[in-house]
């Protein structure tokens, strides 16, 4: 997910202002901090009031001295801005957006990817799964149950919700003929 990180700080000057008074309470600006927007100066006071975006988070407003963390019309501050399943912070990290909530990649994993069918293990995004029969797998964990080779999109067959490739099954499962007493080729005919 992108997020727009920025703040007023990009120009928030501390020096001594060329401008005479703020734009707004035309207060001096002589020797003091002040913020320009739209060629026009305010003093800190003034900037925050007028301009400052309440964090999504905590309510207060992000003050042009500190970071403002923006995300689909959103704002937060730098230390609000994490997880709300772990409280880990989300700055400069992947994340995903669940139904406006902001989750890290891990917690969104656990909570809405697939489980493995074999091992119970969340599938992770952009890992490599089978689907078979409405269940979702590892790659490495689909394989067959006798030789543990992958069956990937190989013929299976299933015995007991355990998958085995054809010829695997043949050998454990498969009757003799009753007249030449072989175990049966796949696709051949025995009278």
């Amino acid at each position: 997910s992108q997020f727009v990180k920025h703040s007023a700080l990009q120009v928030y000057k501390q020096m001594t202002s060329n401008h005479t008074d703020c734009h707004y309470c035309l207060q001096s600006l002589h020797g003091r901090k002040y913020a320009l927007r739209e060629e026009n100066a305010y003093c800190v006071s003034c900037y925050d009031s007028l301009f400052a975006s309440p964090c999504e988070e905590c309510k207060q407003p992000i003050e042009c001295d500190s970071k403002d963390l923006a995300y689909k019309g959103r704002h937060w501050h730098e230390r609000c801005f994490k997880c709300a399943k772990c409280s880990r912070s989300l700055v400069e990290k992947p994340f995903a957006a669940k139904d406006e909530v902001l989750l890290c990649t891990e917690c969104y994993s656990n909570e809405y990817s697939s489980k493995c069918f074999h091992c119970q293990k969340t599938i992770m995004p952009g890992s490599r799964k089978m689907e078979f029969k409405g269940s979702s797998w590892h790659e490495s964990c689909f394989v067959c149950q006798y030789c543990r080779q992958p069956l990937g999109t190989k013929p299976l067959i299933t015995k007991d919700n355990k998958n085995y490739c054809v010829p695997c099954f043949e050998k454990q499962f498969a009757h003799h003929c009753y007249s030449c007493k072989k175990k049966p080729i796949t696709g051949e005919s025995h009278f």
